[in-house]
C-alpha cells in the first residue's frame, strides 16, 4: 500500500510537467523548465535512495529497504528524461554539436559522465542480476556515490547566481557519505581490524 502510494507520488513531477506543458504554462522557456525539473528530481531521488540505509538503521523500519530499488529506478527515469530533453529539444540530435558541448563545457561533461555511469546500475537492478553478479553487484552499485557527487557538481557548475539549492543538496550528500564512512570505520574497529584488539562480531555492516 505504502509502496504503491509512493510510486504514484514519484510520478508527480512528470504529471506536473505534462499538465503544465499541455496548458502551455511552462513559461517563456519551457525547455529550460523541463531540463531543470527533471535534473532536480534526478538528484532528489538519488539522495532519497542513499537515505534509505541510515533511515533504516536509525528508525528500525526494515521495510524501507524494499523501497530503495524503486527510488533508484526513478532517479534513472528522471535522469533519462533530463538526458533526452538535452539531446532532443536542446541539441536536436545533432551528434557533432553534442560532442562539442560535452567536450567544451565542464558541467555538461560531468552530467553526461554521471548519466553514463547510471545506465549499468539501472540495467543490473533486477533480482536476477543481483544473483548473477554476486559480490560484484555491490561493488558495481557503489558507483552511485560517484554519480551523486557528479550530480551535485553538475548542478553547482550550472548555476551562475543563487547556489543555495545545490549547496543544500551537497550538504545532504556530505552527511550521507560521511555516515557511511563512519559506519565502515566503526565496523572495522568492532572487528578488530583497526584497533588490533579481539575481533567482535558486528551485524551492522554498511550497505548502499
Amino acid at each position: 500500500m505504502i509502496k504503491g502510494l509512493l510510486f504514484l507520488a514519484s510520478l508527480g513531477p512528470l504529471a506536473w510537467l505534462a499538465l503544465n506543458g499541455y496548458a502551455e504554462n511552462l513559461g517563456a522557456n519551457p525547455i529550460e523548465v523541463i531540463t531543470r525539473t527533471t535534473g532536480t528530481w534526478t538528484l532528489v531521488f538519488l539522495l532519497i535512495t542513499l537515505s534509505i540505509t541510515p533511515l533504516r538503521k536509525f528508525s528500525g523500519w526494515h521495510w524501507l529497504i524494499r523501497l530503495r530499488r524503486m527510488f533508484g529506478l526513478f532517479a534513472f527515469f528522471y535522469a533519462s528524461l533530463h538526458f533526452t530533453t538535452y539531446i532532443w529539444l536542446d541539441q536536436f540530435f545533432d551528434l557533432q554539436s553534442i560532442i562539442k558541448d560535452v567536450m567544451k563545457r565542464p558541467f555538461i561533461t560531468v552530467g553526461f559522465s554521471s548519466f553514463m555511469l547510471l545506465v549499468p546500475l539501472a540495467l543490473t537492478s533486477s533480482s536476477a542480476m543481483i544473483r548473477r553478479l554476486g559480490k560484484g553487484w555491490q561493488q558495481l552499485h557503489r558507483l552511485v556515490y560517484v554519480i551523486a557527487i557528479g550530480g551535485v557538481v553538475h548542478f553547482m557548475w550550472l548555476v551562475k547566481a543563487d547556489r543555495r539549492q545545490p549547496l543544500i543538496y551537497g550538504t545532504i550528500l556530505t552527511f550521507l557519505l560521511g555516515y557511511r564512512l563512519l559506519a565502515r570505520w566503526y565496523a572495522k574497529r568492532r572487528l578488530g581490524l583497526v584497533s588490533g584488539g579481539t575481533p567482535v562480531p558486528f551485524r551492522g555492516m554498511t550497505e548502499l
